[in-house]
């Protein structure tokens, strides 16, 4: 598997982050006029990745470089700053500059347990809440984080009729309450956040969906072909 070492660093594109709507109060508890950098972006790489193979989806090339460069490019303007969620040694992270956290609760419980270290970090840190978003999500668009914000206090992404519950803004004032439903077993998403009221954000895949997400070896070929078919669609906001 060809590592991160080598690829070139990421290129941000110019524009600037979006700017928050009145829903975004409820989630910045109370700063006026606060926008979406004040929210820590949530990189998820700590699954297991059994249906490519094992390893590091994130690390798989996409377009000559590493999905997780296409992730950092296209999240890094939308947000304050970013850290990757992935467990052992984070030395294999070293290129993209950025801190990994670990799960801090045992037995890989899966994608809240990503979630919950995310919102654990960002609370020491002052943060008023975090973005998540999968390392295996090379089209996320550029308009993810303003119009998550907007949605309400916790909110997900929705396109083509499917929910995407770890693509999400989440309050960092629930680290409790799913500490507990972790340690108590939960490993669902869409449950946990069902007891809060999360809000659906629906994004368009007119132009091929912007959560697609490279599982397996002909997913990530697909990814290839949809970079090189569809470079003025699908990576639009």
């Amino acid at each position: 598997m060809t590592g991160p070492a080598k690829s070139p660093e990421p290129t941000l594109p110019s524009s600037g982050p979006n700017k928050a709507g009145p829903g975004a109060s409820r989630l910045l508890a109370g700063v006026e006029g606060a926008e979406p950098p004040a929210l820590l972006g949530v990189i998820l790489a700590g699954g297991l990745a059994r249906r490519m193979g094992g390893g590091d989806k994130p690390l798989r090339v996409l377009g000559g470089r590493p999905m997780l460069a296409h992730v950092i490019e296209r999240l890094g303007p939308q947000v304050g700053r970013m850290v990757i969620n992935a467990n052992g040694d984070g030395g294999r992270f070293a290129a993209f500059g950025l801190e990994v956290v670990g799960d801090d609760v045992p037995g890989h419980p899966g994608p809240l347990a990503g979630i919950l270290a995310g919102l654990a970090w960002a609370g020491r840190e002052g943060f008023a809440g975090v973005v998540t978003v999968p390392g295996d999500s090379p089209f996320l668009p550029l308009d993810l984080v303003g119009r998550l914000v907007v949605a309400g206090q916790l909110a997900c992404a929705r396109s083509g009729g499917f929910a995407h519950p770890p693509v999400g803004v989440w309050p960092v004032a629930l680290e409790g309450d799913l500490r507990a439903a972790v340690l108590a077993g939960e490993r669902k998403i869409d449950r946990w956040t069902a007891r809060h009221g999360v809000v659906e954000v629906e994004w368009d895949v007119a132009g091929g969906d912007p959560f697609f997400n490279a599982n397996t070896p002909e997913e990530l070929a697909e990814a290839e072909s949809l970079l090189l078919r569809r470079p003025g669609t699908i990576i639009s906001p």
